[in-house]
Order: structure tokens, then C-alpha cells, then sequence
């Protein structure tokens, strides 16, 4: 998963994002659809399938804000950017936000003026090479290694290497489908990005029994959905939606139950619902923002198991995404 940080377009970039209007919600509720920057391709996160229509993890996100905010998770546009496109779409108005698997970072949050709305998944740095050529990353001085260009792979790449006192010869792609097409080819030795990209990638090779994940995690990535600086409502609707899909699963409340749980006596669940209280109205949403949401995708875990989980092509377990409760990192604020 690309996380590009171009540093020679990091002032244009900022400027556009400075300038750029505060009444997302406004102008989304204006166009009737919600403009959704993804990743152009990556299985399980973001990705068309046979009929045309985007599916995976992030490409779930973007759904339950545009049910939250239009009532409709089909009100939406996907736009599919690139490790290089991807923030000036951001920062010029072509999306409403982004949900490509994005890493938080200090530069992208204070240079480029992004907003970060929490971390939907907790990934790292990794490696994939051809079964059977090394064991460790260590191994692999010397070695050609693919890796997506603009991205902050690449200087975890380089500080990997320089402090192990190795070599290598980057082979630089533009898009996943670049990075996969070449490393199959025999370009490069390895292929770089985070472990949950590699899983994805290699789950869709013709024999993925044939290609080995590395053990060592060099990097953290916490990955999530960002938005323009200066719009603190967008960022609070973008930020509580997201929140709002771990909530349910801490509450028990899924896509099947939603509306037994709203009339329950729990009332953490009824605040979340809106049966009770006025969080939709702080939000500037009606009080059934949440409930459509959690009924258009399902809560955290049911997106997660349906788009990445085990079982999946991508068959990525819980790990750190699982449930503060169950031993992972994934928690939700209170709301109240």
C-alpha cells in the first residue's frame, strides 16, 4: 500500500489544501454524492469487481460516510489516485476525502495540512520474495527490490538498509498492479510495501504458495482516512463515522440486529442509534446517521472478516485489529 510523500510538491500542496473551502458537508449534500479518493487496485482494500462496482476494507469507509451524510451508501464517486495523485486530488477539491490505506505521518499532517481521522487499520512495512531464495530480510544485500515511487516505503527502505550496513538497487513502479506485473517478471528480487499490500498481492498470483512473506516488520503504518485541513466538521462526521463502525462491535450491534439494538435497553447503544440524545444533531446529521451507517456496512469486525478477513483472498487475521478487548488496538472513544 502506497503512502506517497512527494517532498519537491509538498508546498504547492499545502497552499491548495490552505485554501480550500470549509463547508465540505454543504457542498457534498449540495452534489448528492460523496467524492471518494482509493487506491486504484488493491485486493480486499479497494477495487471494481466483476460488475464494475468497488468493493474492500476502504472502499467501506467511504460507504458508511455516504450513508451517514446522504442516506445512501450508492451516492458516492469512487476516484481511483496513486501514490503521486492522491494528495493534490485531496488538497484541490477533486475528492471529499481519502480512503486509500494511508499512512499517518508528522509532515503529512503539519507540512501538508492533512487531517487524519483515526487509524482504521495498524499495519507495517514488509517484504516478498520467491519462496525458497532467502529467509530473512537480512538476506537480501545487494538485491533489487521493487518499491512504489513518491512513498514513505522508501525511506523506511533506506533506513532499513543503511543501519544493517547493506546494499540494493531500488526498481521503482508507479501502482500496485506495476509492482505485481514486475516482481512476478523477475525485475526485481523482492517487493516492498506494507504486509497487508503483500498478502493482498499475492493472493491474487496464479500459485501464491510460490511467493514468501519475510518475517521482519521494519515500519509502523497506522493507516487511515484524512481529509483538508480547516474543516473541523468534515473531519469530526468522517472521524465519529469511523468511530462509530468499531463502537458497534464493541456493542454487539451489526448490520442484522441495528434496529432490535435501537428500541434495547442498552444505552450506549441508544445514544449510538439515536433513539436517544442529540449526537446527530452535533454533528449537523439527523439523529439516524449512525444507524444507516452500521446498517449500509456492517460494524468494524463485519467489514474487516467480509472484505480482508480469513476466509478472504486476502486471509488476513485480526492481528492489531482486533478489538481492544481481545488483545488488539482497535478502540472506541465514548459516546458521550
Amino acid at each position: 500500500m502506497t503512502k506517497s510523500l512527494f517532498l519537491g510538491t509538498a508546498a504547492a500542496i499545502t497552499l491548495l489544501a490552505g485554501a480550500a473551502s470549509a463547508q465540505t458537508l454543504a457542498q457534498v449534500q449540495s452534489d448528492d454524492v460523496l467524492k471518494c479518493g482509493v487506491n486504484s487496485g488493491l485486493a480486499g482494500f479497494s477495487a471494481p469487481d466483476a460488475d464494475g462496482r468497488w468493493e474492500g476494507f476502504d472502499v467501506a469507509q467511504c460507504r458508511a460516510i455516504a450513508a451517514a451524510v446522504l442516506g445512501d451508501q450508492d451516492k458516492i464517486e469512487f476516484v481511483p489516485t496513486t501514490g503521486e495523485t492522491r494528495f493534490t486530488a485531496l488538497a484541490n477539491n477533486q475528492v471529499d476525502l481519502l480512503a486509500r490505506n494511508t499512512t499517518w505521518t508528522f509532515t503529512r499532517d503539519v507540512d501538508l495540512k492533512f487531517t487524519f481521522t483515526g487509524i482504521n487499520y495498524y499495519d507495517g512495512q514488509g517484504f516478498m520474495v520467491p519462496a525458497g531464495s532467502v529467509e530473512s530480510a537480512l538476506d537480501l544485500s545487494g538485491a533489487t527490490i521493487c518499491i512504489q515511487t513518491g512513498t514513505t516505503t522508501e525511506l523506511n527502505l533506506a533506513d532499513y538498509f543503511k543501519r544493517h550496513g547493506m546494499e540494493y538497487q531500488a526498481v521503482p513502479v508507479q501502482t500496485n498492479a506495476e509492482a505485481d506485473q514486475q516482481f512476478q517478471a523477475g525485475a526485481c528480487d523482492a517487493y516492498t510495501t506494507d504486509a497487508s499490500g503483500l498478502a493482498a498481492s499475492r493472493a491474487t498470483y496464479v500459485d501464491p504458495s510460490a511467493w514468501v512473506i519475510l518475517p521482519e516488520i521494519i515500519s509502523k503504518e497506522p493507516l487511515g482516512p484524512l481529509v483538508r485541513h480547516g474543516d473541523d466538521q468534515w473531519a469530526d462526521i468522517v472521524r465519529w463515522v469511523g468511530v462509530a463502525l468499531v463502537e458497534a462491535e464493541e456493542l454487539g450491534i451489526t448490520s442484522e440486529n441495528v434496529e432490535e439494538m435501537a428500541a434495547s435497553e442498552n444505552p450506549s447503544a441508544r445514544r449510538l442509534l439515536g433513539t436517544e440524545g442529540n449526537l446527530g444533531e452535533q454533528l449537523g446529521l439527523d439523529a439516524d446517521w449512525a444507524k444507516r451507517a452500521i446498517m449500509a456496512t456492517g460494524n468494524y469486525g463485519e467489514i474487516f472478516a467480509r472484505t480482508i478477513g480469513e476466509g478472504t483472498v486476502s486471509n488476513i487475521p485480526r492481528g492489531l485489529n482486533a478489538l481492544w478487548t481481545e488483545g488488539g488496538l482497535q478502540y472506541s472513544p465514548p459516546f458521550r
